[in-house]
């Protein structure tokens, strides 16, 4: 079942520890088939080089397991409410790298202070807010999920646009078109999240890239008239 988009999803899990954006088994990626509405996800806490693509898991968007014989990754419903919410997310990524989790754990959006970090994502990465006592009892994944689409609908955010966002004493999770551009995300995110906290250590009264510096950026790579890159 889904053998295609369980190799995909394999190959970006791997991509974690190649990157250097997970220790141990802290990180999962996963992906979804659109037509079926089934999602491939990582197994929970499975050592990276146990890994193989027929071990991972295959769920619904109920979460109710459809292939696999091991337990999907803890945050599974964190991803299924995501994908339910933005339908352009064909892969989600989650880690807790190093610097992004900084920033989570200040509670502070990463500002976009220069032209890397506006090449891929419009404006800062937003963090959203605690979960409340109720929220996490309840059902923390899933309502993890759900403080993540609050905070894009308060925000007035595109998820395509801004494909990240950092939980409030948590980590990162990003999205993209496919596992692969998740993870990508997640590097991107990574890096910037490192050069925001450096351009603070040399100056703590920097302030963001003029917003027509960041126009300029983004939308060279992603608006209508978008000129980046090759045809």
């Amino acid at each position: 079942m889904l053998e295609n988009l369980k190799q995909k999803v394999y190959e970006a899990n791997m991509k974690l520890p190649e990157y250097g954006l997970v220790t141990f088994t802290w990180g999962n990626v996963s992906g979804i088939d659109r037509e079926s509405g089934l999602v491939v996800i990582k197994p929970s806490g499975v050592d990276y080089e146990d890994l193989s693509p027929d071990k991972l898991v295959v769920l619904d968007l109920d979460n109710n397991v459809v292939e696999g014989d091991l337990n999907p990754s803890s945050d599974t419903k964190t991803h299924l409410e995501l994908y339910k919410a933005f339908p352009t997310l064909g892969g989600i990524v989650h880690t807790h790298s190093v610097n992004a989790v900084a920033w989570a754990q200040a509670c502070e959006d990463i500002p976009c202070f220069g032209t890397t970090h506006a090449d891929y994502f419009y404006g800062a990465i937003p963090c959203a807010r605690h979960l409340s006592v109720e929220e996490l009892e309840e059902d923390y994944e899933r309502n993890t999920g759900k403080v993540i689409i609050e905070c894009f609908k308060e925000r007035g955010l595109d998820p395509k646009a801004v494909p990240g966002v950092i939980c409030a004493s948590h980590g990162p999770f990003t999205w993209g078109k496919d596992a692969a551009q998740a993870v990508y995300h997640a590097v991107v995110m990574e890096e910037v999240a490192k050069m925001a906290r450096l351009t603070l250590a040399v100056k703590p009264s920097a302030v963001p890239a003029p917003q027509h510096v960041q126009d300029k950026h983004y939308m060279r790579k992603h608006g209508p008239n978008a000129y980046y890159g090759q045809k």
